[in-house]
């Protein structure tokens, strides 16, 4: 039996507005079983006395501490910017927001 139906594959398309054929529904339903499959295995081997881990050997993050240090005054910052407005940027309108 599938773990995943082909139904489920087109509810997932719908929800991540993907058009899919309906061979493509049915090879990706063929695709995620065989995920699902994988990650079941994977989910038989692991053992309590192993604790999760997202990787293989221990990351230690080296952080500096902040200070405080002198930033850009604005027209440093404005100098090579193709267009300013108002001590700012100025960039295109998108998406047909309103002004």
């Amino acid at each position: 039996m599938s773990a995943i139906t082909r139904d489920e594959v087109a509810h997932l398309a719908r929800l991540s507005r993907l058009a899919l054929a309906d061979e493509e529904l049915d090879h990706f339903a063929a695709q995620l079983d065989v995920i699902i499959g994988a990650v079941a295995r994977v989910a038989e081997v692991a053992a309590d006395d192993i604790p999760p881990s997202s990787h293989a050997l221990p990351l230690t993050n080296v952080y500096r501490p902040d200070e405080v240090r002198p930033g850009l005054a604005p027209e440093q910052a404005l100098a090579a910017a193709p267009a300013v407005e108002d001590d700012r940027f100025r960039v295109p309108r998108i998406l047909g927001e309103e002004a």
